[in-house]
């Protein structure tokens, strides 16, 4: 395990997870401010971390497996710890179905990576458009008061619900993908037998 900056920043970022839940949960009312920060801290690793690895030509097989489990840990809690102040079946539902297609797109991933065929599956601009309206909703759900008159609990859920949206759609991607593949063994399979 190299431990350069990019991993060390993947590091810090799962170290904040349980100081994440500590400050979520503080009886004070400037912890929702605090939450919020510490969550952007978070995704400015997340950022920084990729950024510096590709700059510094510092990218590692144990980087490359442990950022996305740092990212989805972080996001997982944040949303559980959301919907234990947002218990309504819809933000229920958005958090199901974020949470689901992150354990099933991370499943399928693993999948095509043993078929060699992981580049089927890859990031595509579908889910940075996810990621992006996801951290933000986060963050403005986060922090719930309004500023400068904007009503940001309500533009957070807004963006949680289109999240949740291209969440649904990237997964299809995937899943088509995937099932792409599927039909080429089953095809080589075939010519095999």
């Amino acid at each position: 395990m190299p431990m350069n900056i990019p991993n060390m920043l993947t590091l810090a970022r799962i170290l904040l997870i349980p100081v994440f839940g500590v400050v979520f949960y503080l009886p004070f009312a400037w912890a929702n401010v605090a939450a919020a920060a510490v969550f952007a801290l978070a995704a400015i690793t997340d950022w920084a971390d990729g950024y510096l690895a590709r700059r510094l030509n510092q990218t590692s097989a144990f980087g490359a497996f442990l950022d996305p489990v740092a990212d989805k840990l972080m996001v997982a809690v944040a949303l559980i710890a959301l919907l234990v102040i947002n218990p309504t079946p819809l933000f229920a539902l958005a958090v199901a179905v974020i949470i689901g297609r992150e354990i099933t797109v991370s499943a399928l991933r693993e999948w095509m990576a043993e078929l060699g065929k992981r580049a089927n599956v890859a990031v595509n601009a579908i889910g940075k458009f996810k990621t992006a309206a996801q951290m933000i909703a986060i963050l403005l759900l986060l922090y719930r008061d309004d500023l400068a008159g904007i009503p940001v609990h309500a533009v957070g859920m807004v963006l949680l619900y289109v999240a949740a949206g291209l969440t649904l759609w990237s997964m299809v991607v995937y899943l088509r993908a995937s099932l792409e593949v599927v039909r080429e063994e089953e095809r080589a399979a075939g010519k095999r037998a």
